[in-house]
């Protein structure tokens, strides 16, 4: 008895669906144990997570914290600077002036 092409065509689509799901699953678990390895190198454990979590968010804030510092630094800087440039300026007009 021979089968339809199309069966066999389903039969084959199906275990080939099967077989590329069995190995996604097993990357999966590998690249979880992987990642696992590292950050437990790093001293970081699973039950960890909240912790560390909380741990970065702080040191994003801080790290936005210290840019925005920067910022108001180098404005500050930029401002004293053209103050005394516009203070030379009126004194050196008033000199020439004055004479």
């Amino acid at each position: 008895m021979k089968m339809p092409d199309d069966e066999i065509r389903a039969i084959v689509a199906e275990k080939l669906a099967e077989q590329q799901r069995l190995q996604q699953e097993s990357i999966d678990a590998f690249v979880l144990k992987a990642v696992a390895s590292v950050l437990g190198s790093f001293g970081i454990e699973h039950d960890d997570r909240k912790e560390l979590r909380a741990d970065l968010q702080r040191l994003r804030r801080w790290r936005k914290s210290v840019e925005q510092a920067q910022s108001y630094t180098f404005k500050a800087v930029i401002t004293v600077i053209a103050t005394g440039l516009m203070g030379a300026v009126l004194l050196g007009v008033k000199v020439v002036l004055g004479k």
